[in-house]
């Protein structure tokens, strides 16, 4: 049995929401939405109204751009959302855990870290064309290297307590590993993938505004040559509620897998 899943945690906090805590989140969407109305009838007239990007939200819903834009851009992300944290927590734990490994890939990550993703768009075109995989490449890199690092510092934090207590029991390095080192790096890798998916979403935006025939950051950038400021705020509004669902996911994923960790 793991060292760390043993330890007995009674009535931890949870990251989610509860009935209580969803009313709460429901009377600050409201609150934002009423202080927008009130931004635009205070002297804000560049800014279009709620009901009028709510008819323009039924338009486009109905007309079913809105859907396919959503997909397309939803489908980027989980496929380079995917690829990056798949990758990334197994050379995290290589880099955690061996000091050889950390040596050789740590530079490397350290050197593609400080580059901004958008920044390597335009050699992705480049090199890549102007389909999907260039796309699929830069959201890749972004969630990668969040969670790359998220894993790595999840493996060097693990305490040592554990490790040595598991040893003097006769554990082997791989049921360490398994049953001590996994379990109690799994919250950071978790947080990587929070942190991973909101670089996701940024740099899917960006990437649809350079070369895309589809997605809410291309359909973005149509509007803004018209001036189409419903269609803007649109597509802000799809790309807001996509990643807090998604984030909803994580955090549910994360309460389940480390029950035993004390909340606050």
């Amino acid at each position: 049995m793991s060292v760390v899943s043993d330890i007995d945690i009674s009535e931890p906090g949870k990251q989610g929401w509860a009935p209580g805590s969803l009313s709460l989140a429901a009377l600050s969407f409201a609150c934002g939405i009423g202080l927008w109305w009130v931004a635009t009838v205070a002297g804000f007239s560049e800014l279009p109204t709620p009901w009028a990007v709510l008819s323009r939200i039924i338009e486009l819903g109905i007309d079913g751009q809105l859907w396919w834009d959503m997909y397309a851009s939803l489908r980027r992300v989980l496929i380079g959302f995917a690829l990056g944290s798949i990758l990334a927590v197994p050379v995290g734990f290589l880099m955690g855990w061996y000091g050889i490994a950390r040596a050789l890939i740590d530079p490397w990550i350290q050197f593609f870290r400080v580059i901004p993703p958008l920044a390597i768009i335009p050699l992705a075109i480049v090199t890549m064309g102007i389909d999907e995989t260039p796309k699929i490449f830069v959201i890749f890199l972004a969630a990668f290297l969040s969670a790359v690092v998220s894993t790595y510092q999840g493996v060097v934090s693990v305490d040592k307590t554990y490790i040595n207590a598991a040893r003097v029991l006769g554990a082997s390095d791989g049921t360490i590993f398994a049953r001590v080192v996994i379990p109690a790096s799994t919250p950071f890798i978790l947080v990587g993938f929070r942190i991973g998916l909101g670089s996701a979403w940024a740099t899917v935006v960006a990437a649809e505004l350079i070369a895309a025939q589809s997605g809410l950051g291309f359909r973005m950038q149509q509007a803004q040559l018209y001036y189409d400021l419903p269609t803007i705020f649109v597509s802000l509004v799809a790309i807001g509620i996509l990643g807090l669902i998604m984030d909803r996911i994580v955090v549910r994923v994360e309460e389940r897998l480390t029950h035993w960790q004390e909340r606050v």
